[in-house]
């Protein structure tokens, strides 16, 4: 985030110059149906446009059918087709790819030891998000990280205050802080829904093993773990699965991911350290 702030000046700048202008409903709806289109997946899920939603879009399962909602007040040129690779390309396709599989339901899953799906599920999606970007800075994931570590030692006040070091508009910021204080019964004591730490620790997970994982395979098996890959491999079914077509250049997307490291200044060194 300091980097963000170090180049841009402020978050505002980083999201005019990033993001680029907020798109209309039509347009929206255009690059949607293009996207769909390349993934030949158009007809397949049903789409929502609303301004009513604490994320930037989510993929749920409404009446048996897959349904894409995408809030439209924060739909950006730059940003939109990132949010799409997270939503479709990595949780809908790892979803439709699962119900293939042996570990389909929760008994297959309790049958084959499988490690829990996130943070691998989520931090690949936000890696997804931030792929072909200019400027692929981790930004939304480690504000996400910050906003619950520190909602965790401070009242709701506070952390809108400080939150102000990294986001000046308030309703951003408000946005940022009630999803680190949802279900919070008294929101002026110490407190946080940890969930949206998820986001930062699976990147962080991934790029430490980026050389090891067939990202492919990691795609094909659906919602597993990097951990469980090499041991799932020879159980899967592969027929008829869904790769998205941004996996499919093995060369181009590892590529993507040094990027990714050199834009957020991370080094081996530092993420086995960590991790």
């Amino acid at each position: 985030m300091e980097l963000a702030l170090q180049k841009y000046g402020s978050y505002e700048k980083f999201e005019a110059a990033t993001g680029g202008c907020l798109l209309t409903k039509s347009r929206i709806w255009s690059h949607v149906r293009k996207y769909m289109e390349r993934e030949s997946c158009l007809g397949e899920i049903v789409v929502h446009l609303t301004d009513d939603l604490l994320s930037r879009a989510s993929m749920t399962v409404v009446n048996g059918r897959p349904t894409l909602t995408i809030n439209v007040s924060t739909a950006r040129e730059h940003w939109l087709e990132g949010m799409l690779r997270h939503e479709i390309g990595t949780h809908y396709f790892r979803g439709m790819n699962n119900n293939q599989q042996p570990w389909c339901n929760w008994n297959g899953r309790k049958k084959h030891g499988l490690k829990p799906l996130n943070p691998t599920e989520e931090g690949l999606a936000s890696i997804h998000s931030v792929l072909f970007r200019r400027d692929p800075f981790l930004w939304r994931a480690a504000l996400l990280y910050y906003t619950v570590y520190q909602a965790s030692r401070m009242s709701f006040n506070e952390l809108f205050q400080s939150v102000g070091k990294f986001v000046q508009d308030p309703n951003t910021r408000w946005d940022y802080c009630v999803r680190a204080k949802r279900g919070q019964i008294d929101t002026s004591q110490p407190g946080c829904f940890s969930k949206d730490q998820v986001y930062l620790d699976g990147i962080l997970k991934i790029l430490r093993h980026r050389n090891e994982i067939d990202f492919q395979m990691l795609t094909a098996l659906g919602k597993v773990s990097y951990e469980d890959v090499d041991r799932l491999k020879e159980l899967a079914l592969t027929e008829n699965i869904r790769i998205p077509h941004f996996l499919q250049d093995r060369a181009r997307y590892m590529e993507q991911l040094e990027k990714i490291m050199e834009v957020n200044e991370l080094t081996d060194t530092e993420l086995q350290v960590l991790i």
